[in-house]
């Protein structure tokens, strides 16, 4: 079971950097690229699974933060809704709206590494 969380881990993670990475490159654009979304939507759905499998085999040893999780899922969902909205719009996407994709994407990595 450790092993296939793991693996939604390592989906998480390239999800994330996926829109990270995404969002920094379509800044100079004037669309945001389709693979920021389907990150954002990737990441959720990892981060969902991860939630499920360790409720469900253990946390691993230790308690499960579910304020944290609240937290990043919140953030997460925001960030999905809006790079779903900046894809649809085409190439009439405002600075501002790539801003807070990215914004709320470095918003939700300071929360999962600095949140104890």
């Amino acid at each position: 079971m450790e092993f296939l969380y793991n693996v939604f881990v390592f989906l998480h993670f390239a999800s994330w950097a996926l829109v990270f990475g995404g969002s920094i490159a379509s800044m100079r654009t004037k669309a945001l690229y389709k693979g920021v979304s389907h990150g954002a939507m990737g990441a959720v759905v990892a981060g969902v699974i991860m939630v499920g499998i360790a409720e469900m085999a253990g946390p691993f040893g230790a308690e499960l933060n579910m304020a944290k999780i609240g937290v990043k899922l919140i953030i997460a969902l925001a960030v999905a809704v809006l790079a779903v909205l900046a894809v649809r719009k085409g190439e009439d996407v405002s600075p501002g709206l790539k801003g807070s994709v990215l914004g709320l994407t470095l918003v939700n990595i300071l929360v999962a590494v600095f949140w104890n």
